[in-house]
């Protein structure tokens, strides 16, 4: 179980909370709450999952208003957002390895999220036609490789 713990800690998480579960079930004569404990320790790789997955958003996000807006004066933000999120996601799956399975999911979920938000951003300051061409495209058009290089829409060298 260790190895299972060092290796994919959020597979360690899902386990452990179905032994817990199923302890439970089995009425160990321990005074513990187990179904609160199972919870708790799921919720623990949920957290784990979550947080990249808002790493992701913010990346693609910004990626998107790199791509679509012709805005000059945020363009060093959103590339400084795109690098933090980037270091965050490196970091993040560094610690918890086992998640890197899981990431063309959180792309797929998180892409229309990420959409919205840009598209969302772009209207409001007045770029209507960067943020139409950013709803079209959506930000499942994005790579994984893309994604976790220092690619950057418009700089082919970086691909």
């Amino acid at each position: 179980m260790s190895d299972l713990y060092e290796q994919d800690f959020i597979g360690w998480t899902e386990q452990q909370a179905r032994l817990l579960r199923d302890a439970a079930t089995h009425g160990l004569n321990l005074p513990l709450d187990w179904e609160h404990l199972a919870e708790e320790v799921e919720d623990l790789g949920i957290e784990q999952r979550n947080a990249l997955a808002s790493q992701f958003a913010r990346l693609i996000e910004h990626l998107l208003k790199l791509e679509f807006s012709p805005s000059v004066p945020p363009r060093d933000g959103w590339l400084e957002s795109v690098a933090d999120a980037r270091a965050e996601i490196d970091r993040r799956l560094e610690n918890v390895p086992g998640l890197r399975p899981r990431i063309p999911d959180l792309i797929r979920k998180e892409a229309p999220r990420a959409t919205k938000r840009a598209v969302a951003s772009l209207m409001y300051h007045g770029e209507t036609a960067a943020a139409a061409k950013a709803a079209a495209a959506e930000g499942s058009r994005y790579t994984e490789e893309q994604l976790l290089s220092e690619w950057l829409p418009g700089r082919p060298d970086l691909a």
